[in-house]
């Protein structure tokens, strides 16, 4: 059964089916934030996302992030490097891209396993 969480009429923030869960790309609460800032706020959302859906970082299959300004990718990478569970780390891709709004810096979107 596909359970969808945190939706309107455009789309879910958290979908799961049987033991596989995907986030919609996540971006910052505080669009003043610096790179940092903005990607810590990503993966705070992106950890409480994949507890609801009884999983964690340990469990990433894949993450697609979009950047605003590939200058930046070193900040974002310090903090990703961090947060990622660097036994268990994801095929991930990394793009610039121009996001939704220009105060973005940062988008990150994964896919999880539910063990």
């Amino acid at each position: 059964m596909i359970q969808r969480q945190h939706s309107n009429q455009r789309m879910s923030q958290l979908v799961s089916f049987a033991n596989m869960v995907w986030t919609a790309g996540q971006v910052a609460k505080t669009p003043t934030l610096d790179m940092a800032g903005q990607t810590c706020e990503v993966l705070a959302k992106i950890d409480a996302l994949l507890a609801e859906a009884g999983t964690d970082k340990r469990n990433l299959l894949n993450a697609t992030i979009w950047v605003s300004d590939i200058s930046q990718f070193a900040e974002m990478n310090a903090v990703w490097d961090a947060w990622v569970d660097s036994e268990n780390p994801p095929a991930r891709a990394c793009v610039e891209a121009q996001l939704a709004r220009p105060e973005l810096l940062v988008e990150i979107q994964v896919v999880a396993a539910k063990t």
